[in-house]
């Protein structure tokens, strides 16, 4: 099935309410009197949501729901967390089942993945926002950028849990330790929520947090990005320097690395800033 975009809803006319009933795309028809004439409303583009480790796609639960009922389509990228060649791989998979213009948002290790994932994709993805983000550039790796200034605490946090393969391949995954998981990475979201996330985290291959990326679309498409104050993870001084260093638009905010579960309003709203430059 093929994601389309959608003409942005003004008057519910008749027209299309037989159209969704028959399940065509609106953005394919033509009203009458419109043919040769600009649409008056532009089409939106459609939103990619990347996770990060230690979380799913439902950590942007909160921002889906915000950007549906503003007439966004949405995708929520289930991100495999291998690796940045591997993971931009995926994400790329993904965006080629995307019609139309994309605003594509990262969180955490999600950013090192939009950041590959996007290069070369200058006339397909408009803009690029990170969320608490990495913003690596190629060369570079998350660990390597984490550890280059003070603050993270993530180090005393995880654990790794060794796994075999049947085709004989061996690897590590890394968790939050679920008894440290709300201070560590959600400390401003509510304790049973937390509990929740600890519980359903998707783990991260070691080995991901320590690849070097080799792509940095955002040296080519515009970039937000919103800085997290009370972050754990990546040290709010690395989040501005690679904010600083990609020119990205910045916002600062006093939230965890959660952000997008506990302030989904602000993550929307940046979200919906880089849509808004979109033609």
């Amino acid at each position: 099935m093929r994601i389309t975009r959608h003409v942005r809803p003004s008057r519910r006319t008749a027209l299309l309410g037989v159209t969704a009933a028959v399940g065509l795309s609106a953005a394919a028809v033509t009203l009458p009197g419109t043919a040769g004439a600009a649409p008056h409303h532009p089409i939106r583009p459609t939103i990619v949501l990347e996770h990060g480790a230690f979380a799913d796609a439902a950590s942007w639960d909160g921002v889906v729901a915000r950007l549906q009922r503003a007439g966004y389509p949405v995708v929520s990228a289930a991100n495999p967390l291998r690796g940045p060649a591997t993971d931009a791989a995926y994400l790329r998979s993904v965006l080629d089942h995307v019609e139309g213009p994309v605003v594509l948002v990262g969180h955490s290790y999600g950013g090192t993945v939009i950041s590959q994932a996007a290069a070369g994709l200058e006339d397909k993805v408009k803009a690029l926002v990170y969320i608490a983000a990495f913003l690596p550039d190629a060369g570079e790796s998350s660990i390597g950028l984490t550890n280059k200034f003070p603050g993270s605490t993530l180090g005393q946090a995880i654990e790794s849990v060794n796994y075999s393969l049947p085709d004989g391949g061996q690897g590590a995954d890394v968790y939050i330790k679920p008894e440290k998981f709300r201070s560590q990475f959600a400390a401003d979201v509510p304790a049973a929520k937390a509990k929740l996330m600890a519980a359903g985290q998707r783990p991260v291959a070691a080995a991901a947090l320590e690849e070097k990326s080799t792509e940095a679309a955002w040296k080519t498409i515009p970039s937000w990005s919103l800085v997290t104050t009370g972050d754990r993870n990546i040290p709010v001084a690395a989040q501005r320097y690679m904010s600083a260093r990609a020119k990205a638009r910045t916002t600062t905010i006093d939230a965890s690395h959660a952000v997008s579960v506990s302030r989904p309003e602000a993550v929307t709203r940046i979200v919906e800033q880089a849509a808004r430059t979109v033609r």
